[in-house]
């Protein structure tokens, strides 16, 4: 269990799955707030921090882009959930035609993996002339 403010930069970035250079990013950016530093001491963070990079994490996973985890931050202090499923339903639509190109750019490979193996004694590839735009 993480008490409440007791971790490092270091074991922030442990506990949240990230590295160090992460953690920092998020400050620069301002996803991540960047505690005040005691005198000769140094920074302390706490269970929130953690909370707050788990969540960005997990929301990139979905294939939301940062700055979308950045409104989806702001959103979910405001309780917002009509424009928090609008955001997601948006990722949505742009997930599912990122598939249909997808499965587009799968059935265009298929068909020239077979033209190549039908074309095994060919003196030229079939892959390589398609790309050419001389099939």
């Amino acid at each position: 269990m993480i008490k409440k403010h007791i971790l490092s930069i270091g074991g922030l970035a442990q506990a949240a799955g990230v590295n160090v250079e992460t953690v920092r990013y998020y400050q620069r950016v301002g996803m991540l707030a960047q505690p005040a530093k005691p005198l000769h001491g140094i920074r302390k963070y706490g269970v929130g921090d953690v909370k707050r990079i788990r969540f960005i994490k997990r929301a990139q996973l979905l294939g939301f882009t940062l700055a979308e985890v950045s409104e989806l931050l702001v959103l979910s202090n405001a309780s917002s959930c009509r424009e928090t499923q609008d955001l997601a339903e948006s990722k949505l639509k742009s997930v599912s035609e990122r598939i249909r190109d997808l499965t587009k750019m799968q059935d265009t490979l298929l068909q020239l993996v077979a033209r190549c193996n039908a074309a095994e004694d060919s003196t030229s590839c079939p892959i390589i002339d398609a790309l050419v735009g001389e099939d």
